[in-house]
């Protein structure tokens, strides 16, 4: 231990610390400003900045000892707090540079460090900083940020009045389709706002901390556990394993159709046989601190009959492979597309021109910058609390409630403010595992992933293999299309045959196809198991179709545009799956486009050199807005003894805009009695409290929740009506004995699930829409590629609030550039960080990012509007391919396209 002097955000502070601990620590465990977030643990993500004596640095890697005496150093508390806001705070607001908010407070400090050295920054000297300091975003794609910066700088050099920085809402007018602020976002940009770590550290005196013991190799036998050395080691209180777990010890997977050959009860939450993936819980070691929990961790002697480890879909499926899970096959769920005609005769008519190609798409990590966290606890009402970054409370109450061994009613899930997910907590992770340390030890407890267990003990993007054929005339009408794929998804079976249906309902969408035939297949593997990610099955079915698209039209030597232009969606076409569309704003998207694209094309052709060759693309999208069949919500609208309103539901927050959401949708009905926005609550979502929403995934809830708040809010504004006019006050609906609250319940009614026998079915009501363009740059000497610009148009309905709409674009296009050119988790170890894993940090991802929007209202969503999440990342990734395509000549079929992948290509290996 060493004793410290130095000063923090201008106080002086004189403690002692251990030497080896990070400053990051200290400021959060010593001192209480958890403000300074902790993400990757590893200094690549810059969720950890401070300034130190004029510097900014990385808080997490900084070790005490190397913190002078007498050193100054300020943190995002410094900066600026309620009431009291920097330049740069508030401009984060109003641009809407806060969206999940975890690395929100490292970015504001690290702007402050260059702002106090440069007041006139560049949009490029902003850019370059952010790189430089390792600075990461997941959520926003650095656009609203960057412009946040310029703003601030505007103010501080006088040339902008700090009140311009403020939004106002006319008053009188309704929020929905405005640009207010998230009413989050004032916590997030001072630090204010509690995630799940900041929640950990203040429990009570007797929370335990938790670490795992975890397989390290892909599968094996469990022989036996010895957990006796770690029962020795400091601090810690007991060594947890299956014995301890009084329920089925599962967590069930809920099959979605009833042709899938297992059960659905395949995953543990602590080995009690197997372990079928690298990373599987074998024990949980309780302690006293998480250091001396995570040592005594590495004490327990795991005893393990090693087998063959499947680690992808095709070694799996070997003849010679054995039974992941024995009694189910490897292939346990299959589905067909039959649609039209039979599409052999067409294929082989010689008036047809036909293309083919083989695609895979790989397994993409989520990268949070918040790795995973959550605690549980025994309420004084005798019912487990677990709270945790899950996007689904209700849904993962009882997928975990069996395994736990507890009824329905003696669990409550609560969701914390959360870093985002994008789509990673779909699936309950850590949910199940704290429950089992509350349970069996009667204490708190709290359980922290580091970046590691982050990337190699949480659900992936499932990669699809696909082989695809279209078939056309020779003037380029689709007329028939073959499909068949295989889903690797993991060792474990949660929504795995939803999963695989995505191909049915997205291969080959946005074109009128009248004939087509198909065969999917969810198939267990080794590697991780595949969880929900964001436009979960898009990304994989639009890598085959939309670049065979392009394939086409280079053998019948058509324009892509001009190809897809000619089938896309009309009044008479249906999807894949039969279902007629809602809209059609395809034409109207292309149309915008076209100009673009042609100028593009121009610009690329005049400014390629012999070494860097320009080239343009593009893509089409679609994703549906809702879980398949009919979905349902509840909201409940409810009049408060202040006169404000509170709107309770379960519309989980990981940073696409549930509050902001929730806010503007039901302002749209309670400003015609004259409410601002600023009295209507939202609520954080916890089963106990909450109606149940429904997850937040599939970009359903906008659409079913939005509905549901507007039919309770109908409900509310009825009974609040006076005979002669006005409404009632809370006083006078107490005094005239009525109700204030009112619930609101919507289903998708006429929706249909997709039949397995044929695909065909009407899986969502309400669809997103989008056409991409990718202006790249390839070096022919190395085979990097640069994306230079992008353009989406895209058609979401009636817009809710422009400000989170504009980020849910921004970001999913930043996600599509990583997808395309670096992110991968296929070898477990290399993969195992932000840097490794392929981060896209900023100057990878353009500044220069357009966005068109068309508004078609949604007959069935609410005031017009569908959702939003889901539609930027369906196929930014292929336009970028394509666009590399048009650059060189080289197509690349299997994803990410790395420079030495372009390079061999090009070479002719």
């Amino acid at each position: 231990m060493i004793q410290k002097r130095f000063f923090v955000n201008g106080v002086e502070r004189n403690i002692v610390v251990d030497g080896d601990a990070s400053l990051a620590d200290v400021l959060r465990g010593q001192m209480g400003l958890t403000g300074t977030k902790v993400g990757c643990g590893e200094g690549q993500c810059g969720a950890c900045s401070v300034i130190m004596n004029g510097k900014v640095i990385r808080s997490c890697v900084t070790k005490m000892k190397r913190v002078d005496d007498g050193a100054k150093v300020e943190t995002i508390e410094g900066v600026g707090q309620p009431g009291n806001l920097h330049p740069l705070q508030q401009a984060w607001m109003v641009h809407g540079g806060a969206q999940c908010g975890f690395c929100s407070p490292g970015f504001i400090v690290s702007a402050k460090g260059l702002l106090d050295q440069n007041q006139n920054p560049s949009r490029e000297d902003v850019r370059d900083w952010f790189q430089k300091h390792r600075n990461a975003c997941r959520c926003t794609g650095y656009v609203p940020l960057v412009d946040a910066v310029m703003d601030a700088a505007k103010v501080l050099r006088g040339e902008m009045k700090p009140e311009e920085l403020e939004f106002k809402l006319p008053e009188g007018q309704s929020a929905l389709g405005s640009s207010l602020p998230r009413p989050t976002a004032l916590g997030k940009v001072t630090g204010t706002l509690d995630y799940g770590a900041d929640l950990g550290m203040k429990l009570p005196d007797n929370a335990l901390h938790l670490a795992l013991v975890q397989a390290q190799v892909s599968h094996a036998n469990l022989k036996g556990i010895d957990a006796s050395e770690a029962l020795k080691m400091p601090g810690v209180h007991s060594v947890l394993t299956h014995k301890d777990v009084k329920g089925k010890n599962r967590i069930t997977g809920l099959i979605t159709f009833p042709t899938n050959k297992g059960d659905g009860w395949d995953r543990p939450i602590l080995c009690d046989e197997k372990v079928f993936q690298y990373g599987d819980a074998i024990a949980i070691v309780c302690a006293d601190t998480e250091a001396n929990a995570r040592a005594a961790a590495d004490k327990v002697k795991v005893d393990l009959e090693v087998l063959p480890a499947y680690l992808s879909a095709p070694e799996a499926m070997a003849e010679d492979a054995i039974e992941i899970h024995p009694g189910t096959p490897n292939v346990y769920y299959e589905t067909q597309l039959v649609k039209g005609e039979e599409t052999a005769p067409i294929f082989s008519d010689s008036n047809m021109v036909t293309v083919e190609g083989d695609f895979y798409l790989q397994r993409q990590p989520h990268m949070p910058i918040e790795p995973d966290v959550g605690f549980a606890y025994m309420g004084d009402d005798g019912k487990l609390y677990i709270h945790s970054k899950s996007i689904g409370v209700h849904l993962h109450l009882y997928m975990i409630a069996p395994g736990l061994g507890l009824e329905a009613d003696q669990l409550a899930l609560v969701a914390n403010p959360m870093g985002g997910t994008f789509g990673y907590k779909f699936s309950p992770t850590m949910e199940a595992l704290v429950g089992v340390a509350a349970l069996a030890t009667g204490r708190p407890a709290f359980l922290r992933y580091n970046y590691k267990q982050q990337q190699q003990y949480t659900g992936k993007r499932s990669p699809f293999w696909i082989n695809l054929k279209f078939a056309a005339t020779k003037d380029g009408e689709l007329k028939a299309m073959e499909s068949d794929w295989s889903v690797d998804h993991g060792p474990y079976s949660e929504f795995g045959d939803l999963l695989t249906m995505r191909g049915t309902q997205f291969i080959g969408a946005g074109y009128n196809i009248p004939n087509i035939r198909g065969n999917g297949r969810t198939v267990c593997t080794n590697h991780a198991w595949g969880s929900a990610f964001r436009s979960y099955g898009s990304p994989q079915s639009f890598f085959s179709s939309e670049s065979l698209m392009d394939m086409l039209a280079e053998k019948l030597g058509m324009d892509p545009l001009e190809l897809r232009y000619k089938n896309c969606y009309r009044p008479g076409s249906t999807t894949p799956t039969g279902q007629d569309p809602e809209v059609f704003p395809l034409p109207d998207l292309l149309d915008k486009l076209r100009p673009k694209y042609q100028a593009a094309k121009e610009k690329a052709k005049k400014e390629s050199t012999d070494t860097l060759k320009k080239g343009v693309g593009i893509s089409l999208g679609i994703y549906g807005c809702g879980l398949d069949g009919p979905d349902s919500s509840e909201a409940w609208a409810e009049l408060n003894p202040d006169d404000t309103f509170t709107i309770h539901t379960s519309w989980q927050d990981h940073g696409q805009g549930a509050d902001i959401g929730c806010v503007c949708t039901a302002h749209e009905i309670l400003h015609k009695m004259g409410v601002p926005p600023e009295k209507i609550n939202f609520t954080w979502p916890n089963t106990a409290k909450c109606p149940n929403s429904g997850p937040s995934g599939g970009s359903r809830q906008q659409v079913v929740t939005g509905n549901a708040i507007r039919v309770a809010c109908e409900e509310l504004v009825k009974a609040m009506e006076k005979p002669g006019g006005g409404f009632m006050t809370y006083s006078e609906m107490k005094a005239a004995d009525k109700p204030t609250k009112y619930e609101g319940k919507w289903s998708a009614a006429g929706a249909k699930d997709c039949d397995t026998a044929t695909g065909q079915g009407k899986p969502f009501l309400v669809y997103m829409y989008g056409a991409f363009m990718s202006e790249v740059t390839v070096d022919i000497t190395t085979g990097e590629t640069k994306v230079d610009r992008m353009t989406l148009a895209g058609d979401v309905g009636k817009i809710v609030n422009k400000l989170a709409v504009d980020g849910q674009m921004w970001g999913g296009l930043a996600q599509g550039i990583g997808l395309a050119l670096s992110e991968d988790f296929e070898d477990i170890q290399k993969h195992a960080s932000m840097v490794g894993a392929g981060f896209p940090y900023i100057k990878t991802v353009p500044d220069d990012l357009e966005l068109i929007y068309i508004e078609s209202p949604r007959p069935d969503g609410p005031y017009g509007a569908a959702g939003v999440g889901e539609l930027p990342l369906t196929s930014p990734h292929v336009s970028i391919i394509n666009a590399i395509s048009n650059a060189c000549g080289v197509r690349i079929t299997h994803l990410p396209a790395r420079p030495e992948k372009v390079l061999a290509k090009l070479q002719g290996k």
